[in-house]
Formats: structure tokens, sequence, C-alpha cells
């Protein structure tokens, strides 16, 4: 659950994350400003590199669980524990002036990124196990100074997603009817429901997104800086494999090419910064995000529903392809930062910053991804030693959720997915919490 509105991350710079982001799209300190407004590297003299790291720990455990299966009975089990552990995030950048207008430079960075994992004795393990998700994207790009106090950049991520969605099977609506129809006697049912049905699909994809930037000074003090990237609708190719599935004839293992729709949303992020005086800088920063495409979470056979698996889920009256739907229907965001930099002495900067960080999760929150609004809160530093070309940042930050995430899932039909499809259910109430911390070296040459 490392997120910042949907799946994205904040924690990919030190220097940045000390103001909460704010103003990253208009203030180039360094050149992370690749993946913040490309057109920054216009203002980097030389060549320019940054590297660093950051860890994210979040704190999720359900406070109560309750769930029931196909046939409206309870299922027993546990809250599932603390589902995520922390995350490491490292980052590295590189720019280089070509010219006095020209400048190119590159990022190796982690833009997306979510991770849960119940106990397999959660109360909800037939809507969740792991949840798993990990973009690392390249991006090249190149910026142009205009020489009126105006500089254009672009670049290009590419991007290597890696999912994985995993779950235990109910399959006491399958069992029922076979045994209605003779197939299986009482016994065998009781005997097959024991076995821990287990499904789990992993796939990874590569994308391509935009990146364009602008970033014009109005002043010595004051400069803005806008960024719009855009999005993709990609799948992710793998296979879905499930184990001890429940036949007339025993259990079996059933394996086929599955996808899973993922869209990468587009956005829009505006900056400003004003030098208040010689010592004290103020930013200020919002960001849409268009998650509304992010309407349902399917598993689609690779193999238009003739694969193992389609062919036993159909043959037990199940729709084959998709072959799982989760009802998603998130909405846009906003997300908005404020932060401040005071200059204490000419190697040491301090830095402070808030955001306010809307959830994408609407309407149907699910145990996959249980989610709130929240705020961000860091303090950062800056040391750059005397007589040496080298800056190091470090910076803290914890996030307040706005209260207990609420779950109520259902199973949904994906002709109309705000129908509820049979009796399974899961509601729980999640306690929320986090922190990160992060490190950023930087040379200029």
């Amino acid at each position: 659950m490392a997120m910042a509105g949907g799946f994205s991350l904040n924690e990919q710079s030190a220097s940045a994350m000390g103001t909460a982001n704010a103003g990253a799209a208009a203030n180039p300190q360094n050149a992370s400003t690749v993946i913040f407004n490309p057109a920054g590297m216009t203002q980097l003299s030389g060549t320019n590199l940054s590297f660093g790291a950051a860890v994210l720990d979040i704190d999720a455990e359900a406070d109560s669980a309750s769930a029931t299966n196909q046939l409206g009975q309870p299922v027993s089990g546990t809250t599932g524990g603390d589902i995520a552990d922390p995350a490491y995030l490292p980052s590295a950048f590189l720019t280089h002036e070509m010219s006095e207008n020209v400048a190119v430079g590159v990022g190796l960075h982690a833009p997306y990124g979510l991770a849960a994992d119940y106990d397999d004795d959660f109360t909800g393990r037939y809507f969740a196990d792991e949840t798993e998700l990990t973009g690392i994207a390249l991006t090249p790009s190149i910026a142009v100074d205009s020489g009126n106090g105006l500089s254009l950049g672009v670049g290009v991520n590419i991007m290597y997603l890696d999912g994985k969605l995993s779950k235990f099977a109910d399959t006491s609506g399958a069992l029922y009817k076979l045994e209605q129809k003779g197939a299986i006697s009482a016994q065998e049912r009781q005997q097959l429901a024991a076995a821990p049905t287990y499904s789990n699909v992993e796939g990874d994809t590569i994308e391509y997104t935009l990146r364009i930037g602008a970033l014009y000074e109005l002043s010595d003090r004051t400069q803005f800086g806008l960024t719009a990237e855009t999005g993709t609708g990609s799948s992710l190719e793998g296979d879905i494999t499930i184990s001890d599935f429940p036949t007339q004839n025993g259990l079996t293992t059933l394996k086929e090419e599955a996808e899973v729709p993922l869209d990468i949303p587009p956005s829009v992020t505006f900056g400003a910064r004003h030098q208040l005086n010689d010592d004290v800088t103020l930013l200020f920063g919002a960001t849409w995000a268009r998650w509304s495409d992010f309407e349902e979470l399917d598993i689609y056979s690779g193999e238009g529903g003739t694969g193992e698996v389609s062919s036993a889920l159909r043959a037990q009256g199940q729709v084959g392809n998709p072959i799982t739907h989760i009802t998603e229907k998130w909405q846009d965001t906003w997300q908005y930062n404020l932060g401040a930099t005071w200059q204490a002495d000419p190697q040491w900067k301090l830095k402070a910053g808030y955001a306010w960080d809307e959830s994408p999760v609407d309407s149907y929150t699910t145990a996959r991804i249980p989610s709130q609004d929240r705020h961000w809160l860091t303090l950062g530093a800056q040391f750059a030693p005397a007589n040496t070309d080298w800056t190091v940042d470090a910076a803290v930050g914890t996030l307040i959720f706005d209260g207990d995430a609420k779950v109520n899932e259902r199973e949904y039909t994906h002709a109309q997915p705000t129908t509820e499809d049979g009796n399974a259910s899961y509601t729980g109430s999640y306690d929320l919490s986090a922190w990160s911390a992060s490190v950023e070296l930087s040379r200029s040459f």
C-alpha cells in the first residue's frame, strides 16, 4: 500500500520530499528535475548527478473483519495482521548542458508501487491475499531555453510494470451445485470444501508515457512550472494458476494464460516558487490525476476463454471470461502541496512541507486497496560542504489518514458492475498510518 493517490509514489527525491514535493515543477534543485519538470534542466549548469533511496513503512491492519461465503455462511478467521512491509525505493538522475540553450537528462526511478499481503487465515481471504505492483521507469529527456525566460522540456517514461494478484478461492457455491446435480456426495463436498483452493495471477508489461513541461521565470525571485503526463491503457500479461481446484474427480491444478488491464492515469502538475528574501523561499504545487479511468480490476483469459481455468469454471456454471471481476470505479484526484526552505547559513538549508493527498477510492473500497484521504507532513535538510561540489539531502515524513478506511466489499457481475452477485461479502475497518525517510547525494561537474 505504498501509494500517493492510487498507486503513484511520492518518495522519489529527498530534495523534493523535504518540502512535500511543493513547487517541484518550478524549483529545479538538482538532476531530479528530470521527473518533476524536464524544462528545469536548462537551469542546471554543466553535468549534474543525483542518486538516493527512500524507505516507506505503512502500518495497515484491520481493527475488525467479518465475511460470508457464496452460500451466505460466515467465514472464520483473523483480521489478517499488518498487511504492508517496508518498501525501498532507489533512484538516480543525470543531466548535461549540451549548449547554452539545450540540456539533456535521464532518470531511473519508481513512479508506481503497491504491496499488501494478508495472513493466510484472514477472514476476507476469498477477496484478497497478496497484491503487488512494481513500476520501474527509465526517463530520457531534453529541454530547450527560449532565451526570454521560458524553457520547454519533454521526456519519455519507459516503464516496466510487474504485478501479482492472489487470493484463496471460494468454492462453496460451485461445490453446492455439483452436489445438487448428483456429481458428488455430501461427504465429498465437505472434503473438497476443506481444501485450500488458491488463485494466483502474475504478469508484466512494458509501457510508455510522455511528459512535457514548461518553466517560466517571471523575475529573479519568482517562477512557475507546468507539467503534463499522458496516461496509458496497459495490460499485464502472464498466467493464472489455481491449485487444489475441486472437481467431481477430486482436486487438480489449473493454469491458463491471462491478462489484467491496468490504466496509468494522465496527470497535470502546477508549481510556483517565490524567493521571499535572501534566506526564505516559499513553494506551492497542485496535481490533478484522472484516476476515474480505473473502473474495474478484471482478469481475462489470454487464450480466448478456452484454457484450463476458463473451461473448468464454465463447466461449473461460472462465466469464463473475464475469469474474475472486481468493481473499482475510482474518482479523479487532487493533491495540494505547500512548502518552504530557509538558508540557515552557507552550508545548511532547512525545509518543511505539507500536502493534502486525495484518495481515488470512493464507493467501492476493497480489501486489496483499503485507502483513505491523507495528510503528508515532511521535514528536510540540505548540507552543502564548503569547497566541494557535493550536496546531501535528507528528509523524513509522516502520513496521517482521515479516519479509518471502511471496506464493505461484495462480488459484482461484470455486465452490471454495481449489481451484487451472490451472497459473498467482506466487511472491515482499517487503522492506517505511515512514515518515510529519504536521502540523496548530488554533485555538479
